[in-house]
């Protein structure tokens, strides 16, 4: 059962490099989280997460969206931005297995030079043993 467990392990590593078997724990999730925004990768953000609920500009935060469309949407939010920075500021396990991250970023949109704050609220939720984003929201 353990052999199993490496090689699902492993699996995840190929397809979310530097970010899947990194989850064990949640100060681990959320320097992975911070890494992939950093390096605009919707996909390492994710991780194996099936869906995502997204409140960014261009998306309904009203129901989880489907792996596929949150993809897109984040692909989007990221292509106009430049990261300047990202720290995170906040980082506890609300409930058993249900965690809170809190982001600070700064950015300057594509094209031009004023350094713009926003701060990011990631949600986790602990699946399997691993920590996994299953919602991230912005505020200016």
């Amino acid at each position: 059962m353990k052999a199993i467990r490496l090689v699902g392990v492993a699996l995840l590593a190929l397809m979310y490099p530097g970010v899947a078997a990194a989850q064990a724990t949640l100060p681990d999730a959320a320097e992975g989280a911070r890494r992939a925004w950093l390096a605009h990768d919707p996909q390492a953000l994710a991780g194996p997460s099936s869906s995502l609920v997204l409140q960014i500009p261009g998306a309904d935060p009203s129901s989880p969206l489907g792996r596929a469309q949150a993809m897109e949407l984040l692909r989007r939010y990221f292509r106009v931005a430049e990261e300047r920075g990202l720290d995170i500021t906040a980082l506890r396990e609300v409930e058993p297995g249900k965690g809170f991250v809190e982001l600070t970023r700064r950015y300057v949109v594509a094209g031009t030079s004023e350094l713009r704050h926003e701060t990011l609220f990631l949600g986790f939720r602990l699946v399997n043993g691993e920590w996994r984003l299953v919602e991230l929201r912005s505020a200016p």
